[in-house]
């Protein structure tokens, strides 16, 4: 799955195309998952969060902008805002757990090239920087919650996770 196989599927998507947006699906939509329920723990909760992803990327498709990405990357853009929203929405109602215990012990047997190569990229991170962006970005923390958490000042937590997505970015262009 790369990004010359996606943008056309993408780009008909656009048009209005339900077929292209059917394939689009079938797809990224194990990865798209896989990233929601790692984050979301809750597997109601990441279906859902990558239900309102897909509607946003129907109604939206014709607004990727290349330059600033591949269609992936704008994908799971969307699916990581859906998901942090469901985690504060979640939070604010007082849900004591987002775990799900009839699929705690539940594995996601997902192999793909690029999640590999991310995984590398990661280990390669110091391990301020990794905590900072798996906090952040896997658990959906604020820059005011990473503060308090691992009690570092703001302007050094938002370093690490600048300098952290920096290097990812420049690791997975390689």
């Amino acid at each position: 799955m790369d990004n010359d196989d996606l943008l056309p599927l993408l780009c008909a998507t656009a048009q209005g195309d339900k077929n292209a947006f059917s394939n689009l699906y079938q797809q990224t939509s194990g990865k798209l998952f896989a990233i929601s329920l790692n984050m979301l723990t809750n597997r109601a909760h990441a279906e859902e969060a990558l239900q309102d992803a897909f509607i946003k990327i129907w109604h939206n498709a014709s607004e990727y902008n290349a330059s600033k990405g591949t269609v992936i990357s704008w994908m799971i853009s969307i699916v990581r805002y859906r998901s942090l929203d469901s985690l504060r929405y979640h939070k604010v109602r007082k849900e004591q757990s987002l775990g799900d215990d009839e699929y705690e012990n539940e594995s996601i047997d997902v192999t793909y090239d690029e999640e590999t190569k991310l995984v590398n990229c990661i280990e390669q991170l110091e391990p301020q920087q990794k905590q900072a962006i798996h906090l952040a970005y896997y658990k959906g923390l604020s820059h005011s919650e990473l503060v308090d958490h691992i009690e570092t000042p703001l302007g050094t937590v938002k370093s690490w996770i600048r300098r952290g997505l920096m290097q990812l970015q420049r690791c997975l262009t390689l």
